[in-house]
């Protein structure tokens, strides 16, 4: 299995957060994370940022954030220029899908914790 770096887009420090179960899964495959969320905390040993962070060799982004929320990123998103966007249950959006489209960057509608526990991640 090759790690892969991930971009956590609305990292949090609550356990009860899908976004902070799949920063556990993330670290429990050893894959190497980015986190960014609307509050400043640690999980797993990897700071939240709450700003856009420059990074380099993203090849996934998970979103976390409702499609209101996303737009703020859209820049962001595409100057990674990740291999593929995971569009976690709730975050569905079709104007980004249509960005990334264009940007040739992979729109994938699925559940970053159920693609790591049966190993399709």
């Amino acid at each position: 299995m090759q790690a892969k770096k991930t971009l956590i887009l609305g990292a949090t420090t609550n356990p009860d957060r899908y976004a902070y179960r799949a920063a556990h899964m993330l670290t429990e495959h050893g894959h190497p994370m980015v986190a960014i969320g609307l509050r400043p905390g640690n999980v797993f040993g990897v700071e939240i940022q709450t700003t856009p962070v420059a990074e380099s060799a993203v090849d996934t982004v998970t979103l976390y954030l409702n499609p209101e929320r996303q737009k703020a990123y859209y820049d962001y998103i595409l100057s990674l220029q990740p291999k593929r966007v995971i569009f976690n249950p709730g975050t569905e959006n079709p104007e980004l899908y249509e960005l990334l489209a264009k940007h040739h960057i992979e729109a994938e509608v699925a559940c970053t914790l159920v693609l790591l526990s049966t190993g399709q991640y």
